[in-house]
């Protein structure tokens, strides 16, 4: 997946490991620290987020964001999603118009194969493997 999805998750995974039901607030700026990503991307990621409900925030000094769910409930899938469509996480080294016109590339089957491992990866992940770290 893409620098941004994994920006995202690396975001989500510091919310995960502070998850407490929505008492710990961070800001944009806790997270980008904690993360070493920079605060202004980290802000544009916790909007995508925040609009698809895996996290709530709250403006002022109490403010900050926060896990919508607990972490057991979200998958990395629901992340990646967000960021990136499937079909764009593995592609054919030989162009967009290679393989589903023709014979497929000779690494078409084994590129199928790991597509298929990464998914389901992401859908059996759930934040809860960061709590507590």
């Amino acid at each position: 997946y893409g620098k941004t999805a994994q920006n995202a998750i690396s975001a989500m995974s510091y919310l995960a490991q502070v998850y407490d039901g929505g008492r710990t607030r961070l800001s944009s700026r806790d997270i980008a620290a904690q993360r070493k990503i920079a605060q202004p991307l980290v802000a544009k990621i916790l909007v995508i987020l925040s609009q698809a409900d895996l996290i709530s925030g709250a403006p002022g000094p109490r403010g900050g964001y926060w896990l919508s769910k607990a972490p057991d409930a979200i998958a990395l899938i629901d992340i990646v999603d967000l960021f990136e469509r499937a079909e764009d996480r593995l592609q054919c080294p030989f162009g967009p118009d290679w393989c589903g016109n023709g014979a497929p590339c000779p690494l078409h089957d084994k590129l199928s194969e790991l597509s298929e491992q990464f998914t389901c990866f992401l859908e059996g992940t759930r934040l809860d493997v960061f709590a507590g770290q």
